[in-house]
């Protein structure tokens, strides 16, 4: 049976009434949450001085677990380039995309795919995928982009730094969350998200309310908005900053600093008239690598609040909605 693709309902010339798999419940729709106005997230260029650095990488991480990174050294013409292929993929005819259609029953989870699962409230997010992984080059599949390749080099120089600088800002030494997290044994993983325009964008969700499993996500988006982000009991909305990398903490961090940093609850929605499209790439720890509170932050006034499991346990945990 074909799959229902979100860009394919979208392009039908008499879709007027939204199919009720995406009308999400009322306390979710965005009519109904709307984002704080007057609210912006923080803006951190890595062209400050060092200890200026730690110091408002840390208030961020902290505070909103989320920041957007200017200034990060990777060129504006390369992420042209990663933009260009993910439009050309989305701008195919169907039967091409379709030739790399994912498997999940085979455990085959690359390329081309649609979340059609649906959560508790029995509702699907309006949002078609093409994920794949870009490191370790072990696992790499190399018939897919050579622009990947140039971007994984330069993202993993932005991830080294960012780490050591979040170690530091927890009082440990550069390379300790590296270490905890996986070291060079870690897998990267690109997920292109392309959201179509929708005639009733205040009833769907382009990626509902979550945070992220793997150890930090750097995105780059179109200048279409909607990503939001979560803080004080308010969405707030993240503008478009031209060449900006949005920098999300994910829940291995938030468990190695034992809640020090926040992991991101964040949302997508979606526009009624244009495309909005955004590349994350997720750093995300081997499956066996054992996370736990870093011992270092650790003590009789600072107990652990999070219990010890592998990544892989974890994201099953997640993924299967079981408790951690």
């Amino acid at each position: 049976m074909q799959i229902e693709r979100v860009q394919a309902i979208a392009g039908t010339t008499n879709f007027k009434q939204l199919p009720e798999k995406f009308n999400r419940p009322a306390h979710e729709r965005p009519e109904n949450t709307k984002p704080l106005e007057g609210v912006s997230v923080p803006v951190i260029s890595l062209s400050e001085s060092h200890d200026i650095l730690v110091k408002e990488i840390y208030n961020a991480c902290s505070e909103w677990g989320f920041f957007l990174l200017k200034d990060h050294g990777i060129s504006p013409g390369l992420i042209e380039k990663l933009w260009k292929v993910g439009i050309e993929f989305f701008n195919q005819p169907r039967e091409e995309k379709e030739k790399y259609v994912n498997d999940p029953s085979t455990g085959k989870f690359e390329v081309y795919g649609t979340k059609m699962t649906k959560n508790l409230d029995e509702k699907v997010e309006w949002v078609d995928y093409f994920f794949h992984l870009m490191s370790p080059p072990s696992k790499v599949n190399q018939q897919i982009w050579e622009v990947t390749e140039e971007y994984n080099k330069e993202l993993l120089k932005v991830t080294e730094t960012m780490l050591e600088l979040l170690s530091e800002g927890l009082g440990l030494e550069g390379k300790v969350l590296k270490s905890r997290v996986g070291g060079d044994e870690i897998e990267l993983e690109m997920k292109i998200n392309m959201y179509p325009p929708c005639t009733q964008p205040e009833l769907v969700l382009g990626v509902e309310a979550r945070t992220d499993t793997s150890a930090l996500t750097f995105l780059v988006p179109n200048d279409v908005p909607g990503l939001q982000v979560w803080k004080d009991d308010y969405w707030i909305a993240v503008d478009y900053l031209p060449n900006a990398l949005f920098v999300h903490i994910d829940d291995q961090i938030e468990v190695l600093s034992n809640g020090k940093y926040k992991s991101v609850l964040h949302r997508s929605t979606v526009n009624k008239k244009r495309t909005r499209m955004s590349w994350a790439v997720f750093y995300a720890p081997p499956h066996n690598a054992m996370i736990r509170p870093l011992p270092e932050l650790l003590d009789e006034k600072n107990p652990t609040k999070y219990s010890t499991k592998t990544f892989a346990e974890f994201r099953h945990r997640k993924f299967n909605k079981l408790p951690q």
